[in-house]
């Protein structure tokens, strides 16, 4: 097949919808497929991923207002014309939101199948930032996500939202995780002494410091004894955060082997944003045997055990987040128990196996497009 991926974000982003749109793009090629990928441009000063497993189209891009990290598209002739020169078969969408309606747009005009992900809570982003506006999104998300030959929901929780809310031809994919490289034998010593000199309980955060991710949430565990919060990530939240959460550590984004390392070294990975469509640091701490502290709702619903490899608490209630973290830290065995359960639940969640589910839904849409043969 010829896929042309249009992503709303791809690496040097760090994000889950870049990380997402890389391993599809990677899958698609261990699998002899002919991906290309159609993505905002960098930002200046950011090169492009040499490690890319295909080309990529960059379309001219600004960042988004209030939230420089974020590149927002530009109108650019430069993908319907990528649509006719690959001769894409089909057409991915990644959290269609400004490029992705445009490709969306430019696969209609052409006849060409497209299959649109959800991946990012728009409505909850809009309460969020604008205390309003819930209601026009899941409008402009209906009417993205309505044109397209099929919609993919990462979790049960975002596949009932888009059902409820009127999007028709819904099937659920999940995500992977790459449990080689995030795995319990990773914890360090070195490190967690460099992080918790005093051999406190490390308490960790992995994600984007931003508003909908409130982790604000994590101020009363920085007041807990014996315990050190370790905050990973980048983002506008992060000068008052660092007013907010008194005693923790920032350490800003890290990547690859790095997180990894981090990751296993953590006690306990705390989640704190409610608007999660899947989640995928959770399954990262969970591959690295690390027990979850998650809200009860969106995308940890689906991966964290209540009980059995975590705990999970009322969205947006410090209170319990607080006494979460204390229970765990009064009990090594079921921090251990947690974190041994969460491994075995994950490792069988490959990327591999959730892209193949993955490149059955293409033929599926494929072989619904295909004019009927007379007998």
């Amino acid at each position: 097949m010829r896929v042309v991926i249009v992503t709303e974000s791809f690496p040097p982003d760090v994000n889950g919808v870049a990380h997402c749109a890389l391993q599809t793009a990677r899958h698609l090629v261990a699998r002899g497929h002919a991906p290309l990928v159609v993505a905002p441009a960098p930002a200046p000063g950011n090169k492009p991923d040499a490690s890319a497993p295909c080309p990529v189209v960059h379309v001219p891009s600004l960042p988004l207002p209030g939230y420089p990290q974020v590149r927002v598209a530009l109108p650019s002739r430069r993908l319907a014309a990528t649509l006719v020169e690959h001769r894409a078969d089909l057409v991915h969408l990644a959290s269609p939101f400004v490029l992705g309606v445009r490709g969306m747009a430019a696969a209609a005009r052409l006849g060409i199948p497209a299959i649109a992900v959800y991946q990012t809570d728009l409505a909850g982003y809009a309460r969020t930032y604008m205390g309003a506006g819930e209601a026009a999104a899941w409008r402009r998300i209906r009417s993205v996500h309505a044109a397209a030959d099929l919609t993919l929901a990462p979790s049960t929780a975002a596949l009932r939202d888009l059902d409820e809310h009127g999007v028709p031809r819904l099937r659920l994919w999940a995500r992977g995780v790459d449990t080689a490289r995030f795995r319990p034998d990773r914890r360090d010593e070195a490190l967690r002494r460099e992080l918790a000199p005093d051999g406190e309980l490390i308490v960790g955060y992995v994600g984007r410091l931003a508003p909908e991710k409130q982790v604000e949430l994590l101020a009363g565990v920085c007041g807990l004894d014996g315990v050190r919060v370790v905050v990973v990530g980048d983002g506008p939240s992060r000068p008052g955060l660092e007013e907010a959460l008194p005693g923790a550590l920032f350490l800003g984004r890290r990547t690859g082997d790095d997180l990894a390392r981090i990751f296993a070294s953590l006690d306990v990975f705390a989640h704190t944003g409610p608007f999660e469509t899947f989640c995928q640091t959770v399954q990262e701490a969970m591959a690295s045997g690390v027990p979850v502290l998650a809200p009860a709702a969106g995308g940890p619903l689906d991966l964290v055990a209540h009980g059995h490899t975590g705990l999970l608490f009322p969205a947006g209630d410090a209170t319990a987040v607080q006494q979460g973290v204390r229970a765990l830290a009064a009990d090594p065995a079921l921090r251990t128990a947690f974190g041994a359960a969460g491994r075995a639940m994950v490792e069988g969640r490959t990327w591999a196996d959730v892209g193949d589910q993955l490149i059955g839904h293409y033929a599926d849409v494929l072989a619904a497009r295909r004019p009927a043969v007379a007998a």
